[in-house]
């Protein structure tokens, strides 16, 4: 019998195996591929998201396993019309926010992050893991999951019990369409072809634009749609995404001609890997069906346009990983499951909305107005990226949720400050001892404070929450514009502020009213 069984072992249900497991929580994690499937994709990590891997004692594996040389960098540009243009300017620079998180944002290929995770994995007892099988069907009921298993390649069965499942098995989900929970889906009839490749010549010639891992290619053709390279590594492997026709196959379409004209001149290249997708964004209208959740591309999917798909989908393990353990160990109250999908499922929403399709609006709109012979293109072109607030804009955050109260409502967009504000992210300080705080937190909740504890310890321990309380140090305290801040154990703020009751404050967030 175990405490949560995870269908699907990737990134999302892998990491959310570990948040579990490190909470003492028995765990079967069910994926079908033995090992990482060797498609680049999944690359850019946010600050936020390295924050997941410190707190999963991973983060220096993480950093080791795709050591960027010295000089590579790991930023992002868009360019007009091909590579080689004269019209580019940087985009999504997530250093503009590297001040309010606890670690630097990261690059690398997503089967390089899962082989970090399923090393870690591997370390907690907790954790039974279960490569080459796939779950096939379920039942739920009153005390809980039944999911049935089978060997992909193989003739094995197994029938596994556990008090929830989560779904973490991709667009496809079969927990999502088995639980019967429905999803809202946007589709662009678009056909998207992804190509691996190798090439030290492009290396050659895009050391013209130092520091660059990724680039954007807008071109009038596409009406918006993106021609993206990424890095895979600094030197030689490369992967392309770009719109094809619709019915396009290896055989009835120059994909290498594409490519060419992407860059912009003939260049020497080899490609190892083509494969195709459908352009949609989907978006499961809740999380939650009983004792089932799902999490990741199981709950959202969209395309690869600003890297938020593995962020937000280890953002659903961070969330949802202490709201079961809560509901497990006995202190969650009977509202906190429900506010997994109450703060989750808002926050893909406003981000297909607010940022993904208006990214594609907005650069269809410009394209089809400007061309580059016209007097005042390179000021607009330049003027696209001094008004762009992607960055600084995204800010996901629960404002108003059910377990944190007040006005507002969960979303994407928000704004970044050093402000202990409820429903957001804490920002990185230091302690009274000079410590850093996110090196101080533990599992459950943490009392951030300079005047005591005002009645925060004695009404954790008559309500069973696991509370730490830290002394922090004045500047913290200015920073955060407050003498004591409730931190969450996935580091949102509860609540902030000098006094309040602190029965009805750690009731509140754990969902006990």
């Amino acid at each position: 019998m175990y405490d949560v069984i995870i269908n699907g072992g990737g990134p999302v249900g892998t990491g959310l195996a570990i948040d579990l497991g490190q909470r003492g929580l028995r765990v079967a994690l069910v994926e079908k591929y033995p090992k990482p499937q060797p498609v680049p994709k999944g690359q850019n990590l946010t600050q936020r998201t390295m924050e997941h891997f410190r707190s999963w004692a991973c983060e220096d594996a993480l950093r080791a396993a795709h050591p960027i040389p010295e000089g590579g960098g790991i930023g992002g540009m868009t360019c007009y019309g091909t590579l080689m243009t004269e019209h580019h300017y940087d985009w999504l620079n997530r250093a503009k926010v590297k001040d309010y998180y606890a670690s630097a944002n990261a690059r690398l290929p997503q089967y390089e992050t899962e082989a970090v995770l399923r090393a870690r994995a591997t370390q907690i007892d907790e954790i039974d893991v279960l490569y080459g099988w796939q779950g096939d069907q379920f039942t739920q009921d009153e005390t809980g999951v039944t999911l049935s298993v089978s060997e992909r390649h193989g003739d094995g069965e197994k029938v596994l019990r556990g008090d929830y499942l989560v779904g973490c098995d991709g667009s496809k989900s079969i927990v999502r369409t088995t639980s019967g929970i429905s999803e809202t889906a946007t589709e662009h009839d678009k056909l998207m072809s992804l190509l691996v490749f190798q090439s030290e010549e492009l290396d050659q010639l895009l050391k013209r634009y130092p520091g660059k891992a990724f680039y954007n290619v807008l071109h009038p053709d596409f009406e918006g749609y993106w021609q993206f390279f990424g890095r895979v590594d600094h030197g030689l492997s490369w992967f392309f995404h770009a719109p094809v026709p619709l019915g396009t196959t290896v055989e009835n379409f120059d994909l290498r001609g594409m490519l060419t004209k992407a860059v912009g001149q003939e260049f020497a290249f080899d490609i190892s890997y083509i494969g195709f997708w459908d352009l949609r964004v989907a978006v499961a209208d809740t999380y939650r069906a009983n004792r089932v959740f799902v999490a990741g591309d199981a709950a959202h999917s969209h395309p690869p346009y600003g890297g938020y798909g593995i962020n937000l989908g280890l953002e659903d393990a961070r969330n949802l990983g202490w709201k079961l353990a809560a509901s497990l160990q006995g202190w969650g109250g009977p509202a906190l499951l429900d506010s997994y999908s109450g703060e989750r499922q808002p926050v893909f929403a406003t981000t297909a909305d607010e940022f993904i399709e208006r990214f594609i609006k907005e650069d269809r709109e410009f394209l089809a107005t400007h061309r580059p012979a016209d007097p005042d293109f390179a000021e607009l072109w330049q003027r696209r990226n001094q008004g762009a607030d992607e960055v600084m804009a995204f800010e996901p955050n629960y404002e108003g949720s059910s377990i944190i109260g007040g006005g507002g409502h969960p979303s994407a967009r928000g704004d970044h400050q050093f402000t202990a504000r409820a429903g957001h992210h804490l920002a990185p300080a230091t302690l009274a001892d000079g410590s850093q705080v996110f090196d101080a937190f533990g599992a459950g909740f943490a009392l951030l404070t300079t005047i005591g504890t005002a009645g925060f310890d004695t009404s954790a321990e008559e309500l069973g929450v696991p509370l730490q309380v830290y002394e922090m140090s004045q500047d913290a305290a200015d920073k955060y514009e407050s003498p004591m801040v409730l931190v969450r154990p996935d580091h949102f703020v509860a609540w902030a502020g000098a006094s309040c009751d602190p029965t009805a404050v750690l009731k509140r967030a754990i969902g006990a009213r």
